[in-house]
């Protein structure tokens, strides 16, 4: 049964029944709907400004894991990169100082890939720059990863060849110690024992009795036994390589044959007085490009600093050669 509703008439002072016809029932049911689908509306206005479609969450936590992902890359980036410089900067300031190698330009160093139309594919989207951004740091990365990958080949071939360097460069004196009367005559200007003319001695006499071993200096491949009555007498040169050869002459007898190889400290032959000479000894030259060098400055495994100082003092006063 309908509740019945009144109402207070003040002019009779009564309370009458009210009667609600068909329009007033139409009119509040109309006004019901209305403002309970405009609010229906704004909830779900406020519920997809502040939560999204459920499509559109999804797309979110995508978007959310996809920015993770791109802000992990790309501290990896930085810390590559990092690295990587810090390789370089070893590579051109330690190891090719150490080996002697030009360091490799920064213009070699910092090139990338040539040409926009590479990153065309990643353009014209919402995020386009992000990705190309990325793509061109890996780019970057890997080309100079690979030139320094490159150099470390290069630095590696110097490695090889300074170890190679060393063994064949002249390091020794070429008669013993034991065996040295004495250093007659030094690298420099001398007076020839023929003419008494004061002429440019190209090497260092070691006087010693004939038949004293000598020793090769550093290794190397014999490029010349020659026998000869006249000048420097019978002589042995060897191309150590990397520019260096040394002279050996006035020999009495050889213990090589031209084109072998030997190493240092190898008895190569023994002193004599053959060709152009006073008394036995041995010529000794170091030659440098075809220039001839001090030998003294060579003899660093056989002299201790004093003795070094020693024969420096004693060079430079003038003497007479015997050859």
């Amino acid at each position: 049964m309908a509740k019945q509703k009144y109402v207070f008439n003040h002019k009779t002072l009564t309370y009458e029944r009210y009667f609600v016809n068909w329009k007033q029932r139409l009119l509040g049911f109309i006004s019901y709907l209305l403002t309970t689908g405009t609010l229906a509306l704004t909830f779900v206005l406020i519920a997809y400004y502040f939560f999204g479609s459920p499509k559109e969450r999804i797309q979110k936590r995508e978007l959310d894991f996809l920015q993770l992902q791109y802000d992990i890359l790309t501290d990896k980036l930085e810390s590559m990169e990092k690295v990587l410089g810090d390789m370089q900067e070893r590579d051109d300031n330690i190891y090719r100082v150490i080996f002697e190698a030009e360091p490799i330009p920064s213009t070699i160093r910092k090139a990338g890939y040539g040409g926009a139309d590479r990153y065309e594919n990643m353009s014209g989207y919402t995020n386009s720059e992000v990705v190309v951004d990325a793509a061109k740091r890996l780019d970057r990365i890997a080309s100079q990863l690979y030139v320094q990958s490159k150099s470390f080949d290069e630095v590696f071939d110097l490695a090889k060849r300074k170890n190679e360097m060393m063994a064949s460069i002249p390091a020794i004196q070429p008669v013993k110690n034991k065996d040295l009367r004495r250093i007659s005559s030094y690298f420099g200007v001398r007076l020839d024992p023929f003419y008494k003319v004061n002429k440019f001695h190209e090497g260092v006499d070691f006087s010693a009795p004939t038949g004293t071993e000598v020793f090769v200096t550093g290794d190397g491949k014999v490029e010349r036994v020659e026998k000869s009555y006249f000048g420097y007498g019978n002589t042995i040169i060897v191309n150590h390589g990397f520019g260096y050869k040394t002279v050996y002459s006035h020999l009495s007898a050889f213990n090589v044959r031209q084109g072998e190889k030997v190493k240092r400290g190898q008895m190569i032959g023994k002193i004599g007085s053959t060709g152009k000479s006073t008394s036995p000894h041995l010529h000794y030259e170091v030659r440098k490009n075809n220039s001839p060098v001090n030998p003294i400055h060579f003899f660093f495994n056989d002299l201790s600093p004093e003795d070094y100082e020693m024969i420096l003092e004693l060079s430079s006063v003038p003497s007479q050669t015997l050859d």
